[in-house]
């Protein structure tokens, strides 16, 4: 689970108020228990977007071009669309045999190929006492699962370490960051050990259900050495009032370096321009930084410290994997995208990275969001990791989401796949507690009720994850056909300012073409954003690639206005009219507020609404062809809520009571029009279980009709339009 769900943020003593709402009827109950999905249903995508079987062949690998392919096709990308697997006791934990076959097999159902496991060690060692005693039940159920999901055509990519406790035995909050583990991997040797043995008791060790040990199995793809183990960010994370922001365990090992950089402690005082009276570099007493957020010279060594440091471990741990004999792909700092994080993971041979728009800081009373969209603030979580990737290497997104309870999360299923597939990324991974629920009311405290970080029971985040299988792992937005390097020289981009990242005015070319890291050196006359970066200028860049034709003359991009537009013609974000367009041959799709209607797509036009929301429009033929189809899965999604969910502020930022079940969809319609006509058409609602309702609407030549979700048979996020023959 991402990190920070657990740091306290202080919520104003704001009077409590229930959410205000137009009418009781606004919100309209959801009436399904069952989500399994119905074989043959549209929402059954096992044949549009079919699995292979994992063997030698079909092992996925770093290929020529630095995407990840499979062995057998080193040339040929391979989109990954990914199901996070990070249980806990509160979510259910792992699943038995007969559970497992049933989730292994509609995650196939819905789409995904491969699985993140996360927090593995905390569901092995929860309630034991004695260090590597893990459970034996759990242990046989995370290998029956992983065999469930290998037989399903689903790879594994897994974290080594996620929990702050490691294995260690005797302790109660492994998903809460106590203990320091994670940064003394980085300093410890014994810190390293327990690491390495964690390695091999689990991944080394035998799974009776495949015959095989995970780490010399086709399935596992990725292992991610510790999550997010960026070592500011560990202390960001273990930042208490009256705490100095470092660890006094780095006092010591920081001295030993600056002693090796610098011949004296006067040298070291004029670098700097002034020493504590106390300091001396010749008996180690130099201090750590006692702000993290004041820039100085020190702030500075101290960013090339962790550089060095970091990848010194990085290596050591990636080396204990290879030999155990693990032959898949390595990561690890999948969080953290600025400048001496981006050092660090220049050496690794794969790149992770997690991003979240209006980050939540708990599940408590009190915790609160900014309310804000993604696309008013052009995609600002995408562009942050965008900046991160280094170009040349696969690229996972690891975590990610829009989160629950922001109104506008109905962006997050187009802004994120649309624009991983521009970027040509390898892997998205959407945070949850398992992306799919098999059905609601399950006993457990995070199954009562939607939560952040728990996508599974979110009719809106569901909308969003079956339209990002389509436009991301299908291939129906393209990848982009130009490339902007931001150039790296190496530690003399290091600043005084620890938190710094590349600039904002600058990544907003991932909006255009695909953006990323690239060595200096290597660059050569590419139009590229160089150093240092207060020298560019993201317009003249546009200018310049449409100069030299990179960039077609009659792109819309207007950086000046906030309106982007891709390379490839297919996607448009405009930032003052909160809307996000894409339209492709296969799928059209548009995020919109209701005043920026109408918005007419290429087949699709979304005339006016009733509020705001996503809708799409995508081709179940095959070929996929929203000109020559016949099937269509219509998306029209809102907003939703749980029952009895209040706030202590009019503004919906400051959560008082999550409420409860059954969870409610905010009432909504649309009046489309489809540029096609039929001798007969029709269109039925379709239940969150795939289950084809009656028509609700039939009509002869043009095709237009007004789309609420207010049904007789209860709300839904999906319906099937159907051209048919007179």
């Amino acid at each position: 689970m991402k990190a920070g769900v657990w740091l306290a943020l202080a919520g104003a003593a704001l009077s409590l108020a229930s959410a205000p709402t137009k009418a009781d009827e606004q919100w309209l109950p959801v009436r399904e228990i069952s989500l399994e999905l119905r074989a043959g249903s549209p929402l059954d995508f096992s044949s549009i977007l079919p699995n292979p079987k994992i063997d030698t062949g079909n092992r996925l690998i770093a290929g020529s071009n630095g995407r990840l392919t499979f062995a057998k096709a080193p040339d040929t990308p391979a989109r990954l669309s990914c199901a996070s697997l990070a249980w806990s006791p509160a979510s259910g934990g792992f699943p038995d045999r007969a559970g497992a076959d049933r989730y292994a097999r509609q995650l196939a159902l819905h789409g995904y190929n491969i699985a993140r496991l996360h927090f593995v060690d905390g569901s092995l060692m929860f309630g034991r006492k004695t260090d590597f005693d893990f459970d034996p039940e759990t242990l046989d159920r995370i290998h029956y699962l992983l065999a469930a999901l290998k037989r399903n055509g689903i790879y594994w990519m897994i974290d080594g370490l996620s929990s702050w406790r490691g294995a260690y035995g005797g302790y109660d909050d492994r998903w809460d960051p106590g203990g320091n583990l994670k940064l003394a991997l980085h300093l410890e040797d014994a810190a390293f050990t327990h690491w390495k043995s964690f390695t091999e008791k689990f991944l080394a060790r035998v799974n009776p259900h495949t015959g095989i040990a995970p780490i010399h199995d086709d399935a596992l793809t990725l292992v991610i050495l510790v999550n997010e183990n960026n070592i500011e960010f560990e202390s960001v994370v273990h930042d208490r009032p009256g705490k100095p922001p470092y660890d006094a365990m780095l006092a010591a090992p920081f001295n030993r370096w600056l002693a090796k950089r610098y011949a004296s402690t006067a040298v070291l005082s004029k670098a700097w321009g002034g020493l504590g009276w106390t300091e001396k570099l010749e008996n180690g007493s130099i201090a750590l930084p006692v702000d993290r957020y004041a820039d100085s010279p020190r702030m500075r060594d101290l960013q090339a410290f962790f550089t060095e440091v970091e990848t010194t471990s990085a290596n050591k741990m990636s080396q204990a994997l290879r030999v155990l004999g693990y032959k898949g792909l390595i990561s690890t700092y999948n969080n953290w995208p600025t400048i001496q994080a981006a050092l660090s993971r220049r050496s690794l041979e794969a790149v992770t990275a997690n991003t979240y728009h209006d980050w939540v800081g708990g599940y408590a009373p009190g915790s609160k969001l900014l309310q804000q969209s993604s696309v008013a603030d052009g995609a600002n979580s995408m562009r942050m990791i965008a900046a991160a990737r280094w170009l040349g290497k696969p690229f996972i997104v690891s975590e990610y989401d829009h989160l629950f309870w922001n109104r506008y999360r109905y962006e997050g299923g187009l802004v994120f796949p649309a624009y991983a597939a521009l970027q040509g990324w390898d892997v998205l991974c959407r945070h949850g507690h398992g992306p799919i629920a098999l059905a609601y009311g399950e006993p457990y405290p995070h199954k009562r009720a939607m939560l952040p970080y728990a996508i599974a029971l979110d009719p809106v985040a569901r909308a969003g994850e079956t339209l990002s299988a389509l436009l991301f792992r299908r291939g129906d937005v393209s990848t982009s056909r130009i490339t902007i390097p931001f150039a790296v020289r190496g530690e003399e981009d290091l600043g005084r300012d620890m938190q710094a990242r590349e600039p904002e005015n600058l990544t907003d070319l991932a909006l255009v073409g695909r953006i990323g890291l690239q060595a200096a050196d290597r660059i050569g006359e590419q139009i590229a954003v160089l150093q240092p970066r207060d020298a560019n200028r993201a317009a003249a860049i546009i200018d310049r690639l449409k100069t030299s034709g990179a960039l077609p003359q009659g792109n819309a991009t207007d950086i000046a206005a906030g309106l982007y537009q891709s390379d490839t013609g297919e996607i448009v974000l405009n930032r003052p009219k909160r809307e996000l367009r894409v339209s492709t041959p296969a799928t059209e799709a548009v995020a919109f507020s209701s005043q920026s209607l109408p918005a007419r797509l290429g087949t699709m036009s979304v005339e006016a609404a009733e509020g705001d929301g996503l809708v799409a429009l995508a081709s179940l033929d095959k070929p996929a062809s929203l000109a020559k189809g016949s099937r269509f899965l219509l998306i029209f999604a809102t907003d939703a809520r749980n029952t009895g969910m209040t706030f202590r502020d009019r503004q919906e930022k400051v959560i008082e009571d999550f409420g409860r079940l059954p969870v409610l969809i905010r009432k909504g319609q649309v009046d489309l029009r489809i540029n096609r006509t039929a001798p007969r058409w029709q269109l039925s609602p379709v239940s969150l279980d795939g289950t084809v309702k009656p028509p609700i609407t039939r009509g002869a030549g043009p095709i237009s009709f007004r789309l609420s979700n207010d049904l007789p048979t209860g709300p839904t996020t999906y319906f099937l339009l159907e051209l048919l023959e007179s």
